[in-house]
């Protein structure tokens, strides 16, 4: 019998403690909505960071698998600092001297760009133009949708030959087919033999797709008038040996330019890798931020919940007694009071991570923005809101159970 009897207790204090809650209904939810809150909102902000996070890291990927951008240096002149790619130091030689020296490397494209204005079809549409060698779709990871790339040969000839992105394709040509058309640039025609498959928005929200490829030999020599590159852009031969080839470029280039041990270099490598960890750290951070703003209405909650439970205790303090001093220990009281908090707690809960991937997929429907709810950031905010309903309904709980029986039968 007294095993039954400490079995029955437990069972019995819960079923007191929910008739409780069911008796004050109204505000029973009201209490609970603050949780609600909490957790809805946590999962909506994660699940936004998340989605952000994605989008950066595709963006990153579509820039080009294993890839190293060599960018040129910055002038100094009295006293004033030009910034990156203002001294114009790489040559085509440089593009050459890696191609041949550097084994580790498999593609490579000496790279010039400007923004001018495309004309053809009757319209006219201002984009980039790019200077580029055949290896940039396979550095890039890019696809033609149809025709093809401008070979080695029109590179040594700087033929006027071109690629189209399909977003320029389309402001030019509409319907029709670009394939065998000509585009003028700076007055000088040129016959588009390819069309680049749609890649969309690039790092920066730069759209991928409103470009003219051309080779950059014929950039160089007829649309810019540059002797230097802007840009080397090259692809490793895995992702194990970028740290290795990234050296030996950069011995190689010192040498060439030869810049004094005791002065920095006159360029810039940077790496897919960096790339994608200062995006990746961006947003990991936006996403703590948001989560930690969000987690603060669960405190609120919290703290609503400990308020009602303050409020009922000394509503109740006269039923306390009557427990008391019919066979209630205080260890019934404080679980009592504790059950009710952490029920409304863990309803809260429970509804609140229903309601907040609702919203994300709302979120996600109505705004394009992709919301990406992860099952780390539900077991979290539903975890935390029952440690809240512990935290914050222990005192209440307890101070129910230290009640004294004879003060609490006096009380009205």
């Amino acid at each position: 019998m007294p095993t039954l009897s400490f079995l029955l207790r437990p069972f019995l204090t819960g079923v007191i403690a929910l008739r409780a809650l069911g008796r004050n209904k109204l505000r029973s939810s009201l209490t609970a909505l603050g949780i609600i809150i909490g957790v809805a909102s946590v999962i909506v902000m994660v699940a936004v960071g998340n989605g952000a996070q994605a989008r950066i890291e595709a963006r990153v990927a579509s820039l080009g698998q294993d890839l190293l951008i060599i960018f040129a240096g910055n002038r100094h002149s009295s006293g004033v600092n030009g910034g990156t790619g203002s001294a114009s130091n790489l040559t085509i030689g440089d593009a050459a001297a890696i191609a041949r020296e550097i084994p580790d490397v498999v593609a490579i494209s000496p790279e010039v760009s400007t923004i001018e204005q495309a004309i053809a079809n009757g319209r006219n549409w201002s984009t980039t133009i790019a200077g580029e060698s055949p290896d940039y779709l396979k550095i890039r990871d890019w696809a033609l949708s149809a025709g093809a790339m401008f070979g080695e040969r029109d590179v040594r000839a700087a033929a006027k030959t071109a690629v189209i992105g399909s977003l320029t394709a389309n402001k030019l040509f509409g319907p029709i087919n670009p394939i065998g058309q000509i585009v003028r640039v700076k007055n000088i025609p040129f016959v588009i033999i390819g069309i680049l498959a749609s890649k969309g928005a690039g790092m920066g929200d730069m759209d991928q797709d409103d470009r003219i490829l051309v080779p950059y030999t014929t950039a160089m020599k007829r649309i810019t008038g540059e002797k230097r590159l802007r840009s080397i852009s090259l692809q490793v031969s895995s992702t194990d040996r970028m740290a290795v080839a990234q050296a030996q470029i950069t011995d190689l280039l010192r040498q060439r330019h030869r810049v004094p041990t005791v002065r920095e270099n006159d360029f810039h490598i940077m790496n897919q890798q960096e790339i994608a960890d200062i995006a990746g750290s961006i947003t990991r951070i936006i996403t703590l931020l948001l989560g930690s703003i969000a987690g603060l209405s669960l405190v609120v909650g919290g703290i609503g919940i400990m308020n009602i439970m303050l409020v009922s205790v000394t509503e109740r303090t006269r039923e306390v007694g009557i427990r008391v001093a019919i066979g209630a220990q205080a260890g019934d009281i404080l679980l009592q009071f504790l059950i009710e908090a952490v029920t409304l707690s863990l309803l809260g809960g429970f509804i609140g991570v229903l309601v907040g991937i609702g919203a994300s997929k709302l979120t996600a429907i109505f705004t394009g923005f992709d919301a990406i709810v992860s099952g780390g950031s539900v077991v979290l905010a539903f975890a935390v809101s029952a440690a809240i309903g512990i935290f914050f309904g222990f005192y209440p709980a307890r101070k129910a159970a230290l009640l004294d029986p004879i003060e609490a039968l006096r009380y009205e």
